[in-house]
């Protein structure tokens, strides 16, 4: 293996593991000394181990009509504290921002009064829902989970692909991820200070019961989910498992007198946070898609009365990308 990386040649872009040819970056010397004494044919061995892991765990997405396990490269990508510092405190600045548009943008739409934004980009976009304007979400929040996908160019700094604050989805591969690692090689996390991620859904179910409409001691909280069809299915069962929840679908749902309730075996009980992992336009078949069957009509109107709360709040795709569309707008 050692000459292996003794020959390796770097591209254009930036490498992560090498600085220049044959000098490997600080943090990921413990990974080189973990990776060359093994021979080729023992890394494609736990690689094949840890795709079967997956499957037998249900770790899958679908790829042309059939099920692959998830791919995962058993060379870690590694951020040091540094690093890691600097992207908690920009992802957060960057949510924060964001909420403030959604706040503004169903609201009092400065932003747009002052030419700030134009109006095309709200009034056009199709994730725009009038039904969402005015409605105040408990604590203001309509971010409850964002995806900001990062890249590095060419310099090494981080750059935001994309923001996915809609129903952003893929913890759940993080939560195995991390899992499948740490059994290939478990030297690197017994000797490395890793930071863990197996803590996500209980910090979720926190974050989750706090936008609770107020008032409310203990809340009741769901993972709607489109049923097993779905491509995240996984994901959507993981989570409600992991935060001991209820794992519901739209018809085990029922909205009466503005209040949303679930049916179980032993009567309806009252639900006050729904995590949903369904898009708007099937969410609530009065207030969007009349033709939706795997929505809960009424839950709108629900949460229009501050009865319960929806995570992420409807809407929010009007904030996908805006930053990115807004600047390239006054460029023109």
């Amino acid at each position: 293996m050692a000459d292996i990386f003794d020959a390796y040649a770097l591209a254009d872009a930036w490498d992560e593991m090498f600085e220049r040819p044959g000098e490997v970056r600080t943090a990921y010397e413990p990974v080189l000394a973990a990776l060359q004494p093994i021979e080729p044919s023992e890394l494609r061995f736990r690689a094949d181990q840890m795709a079967r892991a997956f499957t037998d765990r249900g770790v899958t997405y679908a790829f042309a009509g059939e099920e692959r396990p998830w791919p995962l490269d058993l060379v870690p990508r590694i951020l040091d504290a540094l690093e890691w510092d600097l992207i908690q405190r920009g992802v957060a600045q960057r949510v924060k921002a964001l909420e403030a548009y959604l706040a503004d943008a169903y609201g009092p739409c400065r932003a747009f009064e002052d030419g700030v934004v134009p109006w095309r980009l709200l009034l056009n976009s199709p994730h725009f829902h009038r039904a969402a304007h005015g409605v105040e979400p408990p604590g203001g929040v309509r971010i409850h989970v964002a995806g900001i996908d990062l890249v590095r160019d060419e310099a090494g700094d981080f750059r935001v692909l994309e923001d996915n604050v809609r129903v952003p989805s893929g913890v759940s591969y993080v939560i195995e991820n991390r899992r499948a690692m740490t059994r290939v090689f478990p030297s690197l996390f017994a000797e490395q200070h890793v930071l863990p991620v197996d803590g996500y859904a209980q910090k979720l179910l926190a974050a989750l019961r706090a936008a609770a409409p107020g008032g409310i001691g203990d809340p009741r909280v769901v993972v709607l989910t489109p049923g097993p069809n779905n491509a995240a299915y996984f994901e959507h069962a993981l989570l409600a498992r992991l935060m001991g929840v209820q794992l519901v679908e739209g018809h085990d749902l029922v909205c009466r007198g503005n209040r949303v309730w679930m049916r179980t075996t032993r009567g309806e009980m009252p639900v006050h946070v729904v995590y949903r992992r369904l898009d708007d336009d099937f969410l609530d078949p009065l207030h969007f898609r009349p033709d939706s069957v795997i929505g809960c009509p009424g839950i709108m109107s629900a949460a229009t009365a501050g009865n319960v709360t929806l995570a992420n709040a409807v809407g929010n795709g009007i904030a996908d990308d805006i930053i990115g569309l807004a600047r390239r707008s006054r460029v023109r």
